[in-house]
C-alpha cells in the first residue's frame, strides 16, 4: 500500500475514534507529499473545526479555493464549507467557476442555487433553479424552493402557481401550504382551508409540517375574521414548536447581562478612528417583524445605496476574530475573547467579506435584525458604519413574531413566556447601547414610519450622512430581491394596516400583556 494511502486510512481511523490531534498530523503529513489534494484539505478543515481551529480552517478552505478542481460537485462542497467559516468573498469567486455553467445535474444545479440564496444572489439562485427545470428535475422540493425564489424576486404570481403545483405533487408539505396562505389575503370565496384541513388528517402529529399547517390555518382564518378559530389553531402551532424547539431564557438573560457588562463607555474609549475610505455598511437591527424590512426598502431606494440583504458577515467575522466555530449569533465563548479582540481586524475583514456586493454604490445596507445584540461590536470594529433600529409597539412586535413560524431559529417565539422575557432583553440591550453609543445608533419608530413616512425617510438619510431624495419611500418601485417573510407585502405601498394587529385577540393575548409588563420590570 502506497504511504499516501496509509496516511488517509490512519486519518479515516482516527476520525472514527475521535482522536482529532492524530487525524489532524496524519492528514498534515500527507499534504506535504500530495499538496494539491483537495479532499484531504477539506478533511482537514473539517479536523481543524473539530479542534477549535476556526482560522487555521479558514486557511485550508482559501488554499483549495485558489486552484479549483474541474468539477462542479467537489466545487459546491468547498463553497458549503466556505459558509461554513464565513470566506463569502472566496464563496462568491468559486461560484463563477466554468464547471459550475457545463454542469447537467439537476440536483446539482439546485444545491448550488441555495450557496446563492445564502449570498443573497437570488437571480443567480432562481436561473440556476429554471436550468433544472428545463433538466427534467420536477419534485415537490425543488418546486417549493423555486417558489420562494421567485416570491424574492417579486414575481408573486408565478411563485403563487409554483406552489400549487408544488402541493399537488406533496400534499402534506407544511410550509408550502404556509407560503401560500401568505402570498394573499384570503377571502371567503378563494381560500384554502378545506385543503388543509384535509391534509392536516394525514400528516404526522407533532411534526414541523403540522405546526405549518396550522399555522397556515390560523393565516387563513385570520383573513376571514374568525377569530377565535384562528386562535385556536395558532396557540395549537406554537405548542407544537415549543415542544420541538428549546429556549433557554435563563441563559439569554445571562448573555445579555455579559454583553452589558463588556461594552461599556470604557470598552469603546480605546476604539481606533479608522479611515473612512470606500463603501461603508448601514446596518438595520432589531426584532423580526419589527418593521426592518420596509426601512430596508427605504434607504435602499436612494441612489447611493446597495441593498444586499441580511447578510451573515459580521457575526461570522466575528467568530473568525475570536477564533471560535459555531452557529449562534453569539454565545459565551464568543464573549469570553471579546475584550481581547483586534476589532480593525474585525472591521477589515467584515468589508473585505461585503463590499464585493456593492458595485459602485457609495453605501450598502447589512439588514440583519438579531446583529442588535452586535450593534456594540459594530461600533467598536467600524466606528463610522450607522446602526438603524427599527422600534415597534411591544404588543405589535410579539404578536407578529408569535404568529410567524421561524423554524428552528429565534426558539423563544413559540411560547408567550419566553416571547415576553426576549423582549425585555432586548429593550434593555437597546437602551443600553443608546445610553453607551447615541450617535452611533438611530431609533426609528415604526408607527411614526408608516404614518409619516417621508418626514422618517429625511431623518432617516440624514442620520446616515445621505443627500435627501424624494421618492424614497415608495417602496413600490422597488425592485430588489427580498427574502423575508414580509416579501409579499412589501411590494405595495406603505401602508397602517399592521398597527395593532394583535387587537381582534385582545383577550387571549391578556397573559401577554401581563408577561411583557412583568418581564420589564423584572429586567430592569
Amino acid at each position: 500500500m502506497r504511504t499516501i494511502d496509509r496516511q488517509w486510512e490512519r486519518a479515516q481511523r482516527y476520525i472514527g475514534e475521535e482522536q482529532f490531534i492524530a487525524a489532524r498530523a496524519a492528514l498534515e503529513t500527507l499534504l506535504t507529499r500530495v499538496p494539491g489534494d483537495v479532499q484531504a484539505r477539506l478533511l482537514l478543515s473539517s479536523v481543524l473545526l473539530k479542534l477549535g481551529r476556526l482560522r487555521e480552517a479558514g486557511d485550508q478552505l482559501l488554499a483549495v479555493a485558489r486552484s479549483l478542481p474541474d468539477d462542479a460537485a467537489i466545487i459546491h462542497r468547498i463553497v458549503y464549507c466556505l459558509h461554513q467559516v464565513g470566506e463569502s468573498a472566496a464563496m462568491h469567486d468559486c461560484l463563477d467557476h466554468p464547471a459550475i455553467e457545463r454542469s447537467c445535474d439537476p440536483g446539482l444545479l439546485v444545491a448550488i442555487a441555495h450557496m446563492h440564496q445564502l449570498l443573497g444572489a437570488h437571480e443567480r439562485a432562481l436561473a440556476l433553479m429554471d436550468r433544472a427545470a428545463s433538466l427534467g428535475l420536477d419534485d415537490p422540493d425543488s418546486r417549493y424552493f423555486r417558489s420562494l425564489q421567485l416570491q424574492f424576486n417579486g414575481r408573486l404570481d408565478e411563485a403563487e402557481a409554483e406552489l400549487e403545483t408544488c402541493l399537488r405533487e406533496g400534499p402534506t408539505y407544511g410550509r408550502a401550504w404556509l407560503a401560500l396562505a401568505r402570498m394573499r389575503k384570503q377571502t371567503p370565496g378563494h381560500n384554502h382551508l378545506d385543503a388543509i384541513a384535509t391534509q392536516l388528517q394525514h400528516v404526522e402529529p407533532g411534526s414541523e409540517h403540522h405546526a405549518a399547517l396550522e399555522f397556515a390555518r390560523f393565516k387563513e382564518l385570520d383573513d376571514l375574521g374568525r377569530n377565535q378559530e384562528a386562535w385556536d389553531a395558532l396557540e395549537h402551532a406554537n405548542s407544537i414548536m415549543h415542544t420541538r424547539v428549546a429556549h433557554d431564557s435563563l441563559r439569554e438573560r445571562q448573555r445579555f447581562d455579559a454583553i452589558i457588562d463588556l461594552c461599556n463607555e470604557a470598552f469603546f474609549a480605546g476604539a481606533a478612528d479608522l479611515a473612512e475610505d470606500g463603501a461603508q455598511p448601514i446596518f438595520i437591527v432589531g426584532m423580526p417583524r419589527s418593521g426592518t424590512t420596509l426601512l430596508e426598502r427605504i434607504v435602499g431606494n436612494h441612489s447611493q445605496v446597495a441593498s444586499p440583504g441580511e447578510l451573515q458577515d459580521f457575526p461570522k467575522q466575528l467568530r473568525w476574530a475570536a477564533d471560535v466555530h459555531g452557529a449562534d449569533i453569539l454565545d459565551e465563548a464568543v464573549l469570553e475573547r471579546a475584550a481581547t479582540l483586534d476589532y480593525p481586524l474585525l472591521g477589515g475583514r467584515y468589508l473585505e467579506q461585503t463590499r464585493w456586493r456593492v458595485g459602485d454604490k457609495r453605501y450598502y445596507i447589512d439588514k440583519l435584525p438579531p446583529n442588535f445584540m452586535l450593534a456594540g461590536f459594530i461600533h467598536r470594529a467600524l466606528p463610522h458604519a450607522r446602526i438603524l433600529h427599527m422600534r415597534r409597539d411591544p404588543m405589535d412586535v410579539c404578536f407578529s413574531n408569535w404568529k410567524a413560524m421561524f423554524g428552528d431559529s429565534y426558539a423563544y417565539s413559540y411560547d408567550i413566556a419566553t416571547l415576553a422575557a426576549h423582549y425585555a432583553q432586548y429593550a434593555r440591550l437597546m437602551a443600553h447601547w443608546q445610553a453607551v453609543m447615541p450617535h452611533a445608533v438611530l431609533d426609528v419608530d415604526y408607527t411614526k414610519l408608516v404614518n409619516h413616512p417621508e418626514t422618517v425617510a429625511r431623518e432617516v438619510l440624514a442620520f446616515c450622512g445621505l443627500p435627501y431624495e424624494p421618492g424614497c419611500s415608495e417602496i413600490a418601485r422597488n425592485r430588489n430581491p427580498v427574502s423575508t417573510i414580509s416579501s409579499p407585502q412589501v411590494r405595495d405601498s406603505i401602508h397602517q394596516r399592521a398597527l395593532g394587529a394583535w387587537r381582534p385577540y385582545e383577550t387571549q393575548l391578556e397573559p401577554l400583556r401581563k408577561a411583557l409588563a412583568l418581564s420589564r420590570q423584572s429586567a430592569a
